[in-house]
Parts: C-alpha cells; structure tokens; sequence
C-alpha cells in the first residue's frame, strides 16, 4: 500500500496531468478505500493545492465567476484569435448562423472576412457584434432585442428568447464560463444561459468556441448537456484524458 506523501504526490501528479480525478478512481488506482482518498483530499484542499467537489477535485477553483466582458477580453488573448481563425473555416456561402455573447465570440467576429462573394445572415444578443458585423457588406444582422446586461452589453429575457422559437438557423457559435465532462456547459449568468438554451434549439449544428481554462469548470447557469454539442474549438493547453474523453462521445474536437 501506497504511503500517505507517496498517495499525495500521486493525486498532484493525475490532476497535473488529466486535470481532474475523481475519487472512485484513485482508490482503485492505489487499492485503497474512498474514505482515505477522501481524507487525502481534504489534507491537500488545506494546502491550497486542488479544489474539492463532490467525488472529484480540480486543480483551480472550479466555479467560474461572471467576469465583466472587457476584463474577459484581456484574458487568453492568443488563443482566442486562433480559435476564431479556426471558426471562421466552418462557416459557408448564405450562411444564416447564431453567435451568442462574450469575448471569444467577439473575436470570431472580427475574424468575419469582409468578403461579398461569401453573404451571412447572422443573429445575435451582442450590441457589440452587431455594431462590428454591420460594417461588413457581406453580413446581414439581425439584432435581437430585450433587457441589456451591463456587464456583457448583450441582451437577455423573455422578449429576446421568443424570436427563436420563429427561426432556424444552420449553425450556433457559443462560448462558454465552463465545460464539465459529467455536467456539461455552462454560463455564470441564469439569463444568458436560457437564452442560450434558446439558441441551441433553433440551430442545425452547435460549435462551442473556448480556450482551455473552462475545462473542468462549471457556471452558475446550465445551458445543456455536452450530447447537444456538435463541435468544440480550442486550444492546445487542453489535456490529453479531456479531449480523448470528449472526442469518445462523438464531439468533433479541433484544437489549434
């Protein structure tokens, strides 16, 4: 039987490396029982060295936290751009598609070549996107309407989802506050995340647009479970158990 630091740097070294454990699998991995694994836990969650859930820990506090969008946009900024590129490659002539709200979208959105011989249709909940697309002569906006939310100048609320109950578009871009294998999507906002609910349901195929850091995290609101979800662009800081994980439920991954 394994020894109490060599258990701890075991766990330290699987978070390292999968980004999540979960308990069940420990204490099959090092033939000890749940409770001890428990225990371990505990010991290192004092520490501040992983957060604790309910069967499971992660390496970083896994509730993610309703980030005004400006201070989003300053985060992950690289990798963004390169997630957008790759997003933009998924688009076709007299495209009539979705894109939500938030930072990485925003970025898929400047991404959006000013070509005329390649028309879009494009809804969204953005005032942001929509003031960025209706510069472009290839693009037509539709810009919904209802409540604007301050932080992420997008709007929300009933008004705003009854519109899709009247369409149908080809594709949905949407970015995400958290990814969790078990749990699915997520939005720190309740609003936000029934609209995109809304979204989800008035689309053909659903690409989620997300750099690495919501990986194993999980918002406030529950947009759907990860079945619903079509495609996901990342980055490469994605580890290895996750993507084959996703990839194994029939997800289209795409990492650049």
């Amino acid at each position: 039987m394994a020894s109490i630091a060599e258990r701890h740097k075991y766990i330290l070294d699987c978070l390292n490396k999968n980004g999540y454990v979960k308990v069940i699998d420990i204490s099959k991995e090092l033939d000890v029982t749940p409770v001890t694994i428990r225990k371990d836990l505990k010991y290192l969650e004092d520490k501040k060295l992983l957060y604790r859930t309910h069967g499971s820990a992660s390496p970083i506090n896994p509730v993610a936290s309703d980030l005004d969008v400006e201070e989003k946009e300053k985060l992950c900024i690289d990798e963004k751009r390169r997630i957008a590129m790759a997003a933009t490659q998924l688009l076709e002539q007299e495209d009539s598609v979705i894109i939500a709200s938030g930072s990485t979208v925003y970025t898929f959105a400047e991404c959006i070549a000013p070509d005329a011989h390649n028309h879009l249709t494009v809804v969204t909940a953005s005032l942001k996107i929509s003031s960025l697309l209706n510069s472009k002569p290839n693009v037509d906006v539709i810009q919904l309407g209802g409540m604007v939310r301050k932080s992420s100048f997008s709007v929300v609320g009933d008004y705003t989802s009854q519109f899709f109950d009247q369409v149908n578009c080809s594709k949905l871009f949407l970015g995400v506050d958290g990814i969790d294998l078990d749990y699915g999507i997520t939005n720190s906002n309740i609003e936000e995340a029934m609209l995109n609910k809304k979204m989800i349901e008035a689309s053909l195929r659903v690409i989620i647009l997300t750099d690495s850091s919501k990986f194993g995290r999980r918002g406030f609101g529950k947009i759907c479970n990860l079945d619903r979800v079509d495609v996901i662009i990342t980055d490469s800081g994605i580890s290895k158990s996750i993507a084959q994980a996703i990839e194994e439920m029939g997800i289209e991954l795409i990492i650049v």
